[in-house]
């Protein structure tokens, strides 16, 4: 079976040794490239018979039925192709892996529909059919749009199916680059609190009983006077996880505009003091998180990928502002 979304009809025949099998289950594993979940859409839509009838999705199989499928055509991408300088830092048949700058908002959204990665994926691969929504193509996870970092995008449906199955179960190790607000009481800890919306806002997200689990891991790597240097594993990967976390932590991702409470810590801080990081601040431009390590299995060959970048030039250079105008502990 190859990699791509094949067209027209197929026909299977239920062996001995597969007889009692849902059909939906069973007709997903003769579709490696597709979920289930689409091999049930086509059940839904008719694209599927045995004996010239449509079964239902939970029908148990019998030996010597003869199943046809109908394998519709992938929709147009409702995107058009916008060319967008992109930093690949890997790229093979299966997948690429970008270093995402700031500022670059993943895909389409509220207020972002024009220019986004999406729109760049689609102009560097023409005639590509990419898995995923018609919105978010090959998108298996994103960053923020201040966020800097890795993030890796199935060319496949394969690697798609793989890729989403290996962060949900966790296989998929995400690091980050954090400069946060204070001076945390330990050297290394674990935020766990359930992330769901913000019943005030529902732009924001917040901690919150009944939320999704949430896991987030931090170390000090250096600590300054006004703020902390964090390295930060992801548990998971819910949608402003690091932010949100650090915020009910109270140490705030410094230049966060939506969890940063930027002015109640510059209030704490004195005078001169104040005035530098307003410096530091507008020298950002953002939040101070990057994304700098991405691990995950190859789709295809099963090896261990790995891929670290620096922090782009606007956090090295708050970084080495801090480094040099004040005392490290």
């Amino acid at each position: 079976m190859s990699d791509t979304r094949e067209e027209g009809s197929r026909r299977f025949e239920v062996s001995p040794e597969d007889a009692g099998e849902r059909v939906d289950r069973w007709l997903s594993e003769r579709f490696p490239d597709h979920s289930r979940t689409q091999v049930q859409r086509w059940i839904r839509d008719g694209n599927v018979t045995v004996d010239g009838a449509p079964p239902r999705a939970s029908h148990a199989v019998e030996a010597g039925e003869i199943f046809l499928v109908e394998v519709p055509p992938p929709p147009p991408s409702t995107l058009d192709p916008r060319p967008l300088p992109l930093d690949v830092v890997y790229e093979d048949e299966h997948l690429a892996v970008i270093a995402k700058p700031p500022g670059l908002v993943v895909h389409p959204g509220a207020g972002a529909d024009r220019t986004t990665l999406a729109h760049a994926l689609l102009a560097r691969w023409p005639g590509w059919e990419p898995p995923g929504s018609l919105r978010r193509p090959g998108i298996v996870h994103r960053l923020d749009r201040d966020t800097s970092g890795l993030l890796v995008v199935a060319r496949t449906q394969r690697a798609y199916l793989s890729l989403v199955r290996q962060i949900s179960s966790r296989e998929v190790t995400r690091r980050y680059i954090a400069l946060c607000w204070g001076d945390l009481d330990r050297d290394a800890g674990r935020e766990n609190g359930p992330i769901g919306r913000d019943p005030r806002d529902r732009k924001r997200m917040a901690v919150r009983h009944d939320g999704r689990p949430a896991v987030t891991e931090w170390r000090v790597l250096r600590r300054f006077d006004t703020v902390s240097l964090l390295d930060i594993t992801l548990g998971t990967g819910r949608t402003h996880q690091v932010r949100v976390h650090l915020s009910h932590a109270g140490h705030a991702v410094f230049g966060d505009p939506g969890y940063g409470g930027t002015g109640l810590w510059l209030n704490r801080v004195g005078g001169e003091r104040r005035a530098v990081m307003r410096v530091y601040l507008q020298q950002l431009g953002r939040q101070a998180l990057h994304a700098y390590h991405l691990t995950f299995r190859h789709p295809a060959g099963g090896g261990i990928c790995r891929f670290e970048v620096p922090v782009p030039t606007d956090m090295e250079s708050v970084l080495d502002s801090l480094a040099g105008g004040e005392e490290s502990r």
